[in-house]
């Protein structure tokens, strides 16, 4: 079956096809199954090289409409034969040679580049089989075998085409033009004339044409078709566009945008941060496409199997040509044995059996946010027993928050938080920020005294003024050296309870008074903790987390969402060898943001990126990527990973199990044409069970949307 050409025209999937066409898949020749025959382990399907639009010219179902007619061919011919006696004794004859043109014409195709490649291959041991049953006269039988290889292979095709179908329509998300402001003027470009600093215009219910952060306008859009994000996020504009335009990995996930997504009721204008090539859709698109080439270990297995298997059917074949010698029987029966062995024991079933599925759960992994790259993770991850996590931007916001307002006796807490906020607002540390707007945010908007003078103590805290007098904020151990008074047994045990709650302390004092303590910590993210406990109910039966931070700190976060282990104190080697330690006694998948946990993520059995739609690093060096910011997508991916598995395993029973059957079956004396008929069918039913996944549901969906995603 054939596929849209992604180079033709109205098909912009924002990549840059003469670099990357669907990994090496050139679409334009013509989509032909998903095999994978013979001992070479050469894959026998989209993109293999077997080039059938050559023959198209009754369009891309032609390989189905000459397995039809070689079909009709054959059932006229054999009713002629039996039922019509005043019928000339040529006509029959006549009718089972077209069924041979038509059945075997795409075979002979793909036989004859095959021997040119110089592969044995089953389309060559078809041809073989229907020539011996025409040499011994039985042209019926030689028709009906490639009517039915030719029917199934068309089937099979067009089975396969749907899960190719799944990934292309990924790169149909973005829209072919975009809407653009240059120099005052608006005018409709074709995506791929967009340039970084462009301003794009999107109206209510359009989809997104670029990457890119939001200059003007508030919108909610619909992310699932990057990400997989089950409702709409609300978008705003960024506060600083100049910063934002000179650091843009940095912008903030509310207002940055992706081609391919869905706006929602607002007009919205964006500035454009990638080119189309370069956009997340179309490195999902690059990178799911190359997914199906990335061999999972069955596979892997399997092609060794073939490699031994093959030649040894054929050494079968071979010796059952003699079977005369030894039994009494005309060489005639022993040639035709020998042909039906060759047919029942292709491994057309055990080669397709664990691709079919790959390219399935990739291409649904795709849809659902999550990007596998290749059959090895996609196997890998549903056999994991244990998980470790980082904590910063992972487990937890990545931002540190005001969690404790401990004030010394006689003092309010919007006292203290007016003093704090005044000195912390003159700082760019981005505790003081966060103090900023945390404490902004408590008082409601009480007045803030005007601060001065800020000096820093590097590691330790700062000061500054405040109407004369001089303001301190910082660590504990800040007080008591340099000339600054000691704090008094309040403050010290107040800090001392905090931290062993895994608080972050600011120890604030004005004049000579301490005014008390302010605790922060970096917040553990909404759905980590219910991401967590539906791991465990899959059957991680290990989740760990592994921080730079205090043990006392790792300890707290643990215990808030849930997690087995913490172990803290760890530097970015540490953490490398705490995955080479769990390795050494299990399958572990390390979490984390794809750029200071790479080296770590690289030890693991799988390597987990988070937030990938937004981080060119995180798609780059991770095995599995969640494409939006959000742990939620992890069990959907586990859980995929295993329906996966085991379809890969009732693929290989089945394919094997008919082998074994038919092998003997045939040299017992059973038919050419049943043979095909079993071989055929368990090819489809291979097929069509690993297209199942295509249909997965998303149990772990936050609503029924991101089901549908």
């Amino acid at each position: 079956m054939t596929s849209k050409d992604p180079a033709s025209p109205g098909h912009r999937p924002g990549a840059d096809h003469s670099k990357h066409n669907h990994a090496g898949h050139d679409h334009s020749r013509g989509d032909h199954a998903g095999h994978n025959h013979g001992p070479s382990g050469e894959k026998h399907g989209p993109g293999d090289g077997h080039d059938h639009s050559h023959a198209n010219f009754l369009g891309p179902n032609t390989e189905m409409i000459f397995a039809l007619a070689s079909g009709a061919a054959l059932i006229i011919g054999v009713l002629i034969d039996n039922f019509v006696g005043a019928a000339p004794g040529w006509l029959p004859t006549a009718l089972f040679l077209l069924a041979y043109f038509f059945g075997g014409f795409f075979t002979l195709r793909e036989a004859i580049d095959n021997l040119r490649q110089k592969k044995f291959e089953i389309d060559t041991l078809m041809l073989v089989a229907a020539a011996g049953a025409a040499a011994l006269g039985a042209f019926a039988e030689g028709a009906l075998l490639l009517f039915l290889f030719s029917l199934g292979h068309a089937l099979e095709h067009y089975a396969m085409g749907r899960a190719k179908k799944a990934i292309e329509a990924l790169a149909e998300l973005a829209p072919p033009t975009a809407r653009v402001r240059r120099d005052g003027v608006t005018s409709e470009i074709p995506v791929e004339e967009l340039e970084i600093g462009d301003t794009v215009i999107v109206r209510p219910n359009e989809r997104l044409s670029a990457d890119g952060f939001v200059i003007l306008g508030n919108s909610a859009i619909n992310q699932a078709p990057v990400t997989g994000e089950s409702i709409p996020v609300d978008k705003a504009p960024v506060a600083d566009p100049a910063l934002a335009r000179a650091r843009p990995n940095s912008v903030l996930a509310e207002s940055r945008v992706f081609a391919g997504t869905i706006n929602g009721s607002g007009a919205i204008e964006i500035e454009v941060t990638r080119r189309s090539t370069e956009s997340a859709l179309a490195k999902v698109v690059k990178m799911v496409s190359e997914a199906e080439t990335q061999k999972s270990p069955t596979q892997r297995f399997t092609e060794k199997f073939e490699r031994i298997f093959v030649p040894a059917v054929l050494i079968l074949a071979f010796v059952l040509l003699f079977a005369f010698v030894v039994i009494d029987e005309p060489f005639r029966d022993s040639f035709y044995r020998s042909m039906a062995v060759l047919v029942a024991a292709s491994p057309c079933a055990l080669a397709i059996a664990t691709p079919s599925a790959v390219l399935s759960g990739v291409a649904r992994a795709a849809r659902g946010g999550v990007l596998v790259k290749g059959g090895a993770p996609l196997e890998n991850l549903g056999s994991l027993t244990a998980i470790a996590f980082d904590k910063t931007g992972t487990l937890t916001e990545g931002k540190p928050r005001i969690t404790d307002v401990v004030t010394a006796s006689g003092v309010s807490e919007d006292e203290l938080l007016r003093v704090t906020v005044a000195v912390e607002a003159l700082s760019d540390h981005p505790l003081a920020q966060a103090i900023v707007t945390d404490g902004t945010a408590r008082l409601n908007g009480a007045g803030i005294p005007a601060a001065g003078d800020l000096k820093s103590l590097t590691g330790r805290g700062v000061y500054a003024t405040i109407g004369g007098e001089t303001v301190w904020i910082g660590k504990a151990e800040m007080f008591g050296t340099d000339g600054i008074p000691a704090l008094g047994q309040e403050m010290t045990t107040a800090v001392a309870q905090l931290r062993e709650a895994g608080r972050t302390t600011m120890v604030v004092r004005q004049g000579g008074r301490d005014m008390g303590v302010i605790g922060l910590m970096d917040t553990p993210r909404e759905a980590a903790k219910q991401a967590l406990l539906k791991l465990k109910d899959i059957g991680i039966t290990r989740m760990i987390m592994i921080s730079g931070d205090n043990q006392k700190v790792a300890d707290a976060i643990a215990k808030d969402v849930g997690l087995t282990e913490a172990w803290g104190d760890l530097m970015p080697e540490d953490k490398v060898e705490a995955i080479k330690k769990l390795r050494a006694n299990e399958k572990v998948a390390m979490v984390g943001d794809g750029v200071n946990d790479a080296p770590a993520m690289a030890s693991a059995t799988v390597g987990i990126a988070m937030g990938a739609a937004g981080s060119d690093v995180a798609l780059e060096t991770a095995d599995v990527a969640l494409m939006a910011d959000n742990l939620a997508h992890l069990p959907f991916a586990v859980d995929l990973s295993r329906k996966t598995r085991s379809i890969i395993l009732q693929n290989t029973i089945l394919s094997l199990g008919i082998v074994a059957v038919l092998v003997p079956a045939t040299i017992m004396g059973m038919s050419i044409g049943a043979a095909v008929a079993v071989h055929e069918g368990s090819t489809l039913i291979v097929v069509f069970n690993a297209l199942r996944l295509l249909a997965l549901r998303n149990r772990y969906a936050e609503s029924p949307v991101a089901a549908q995603a």
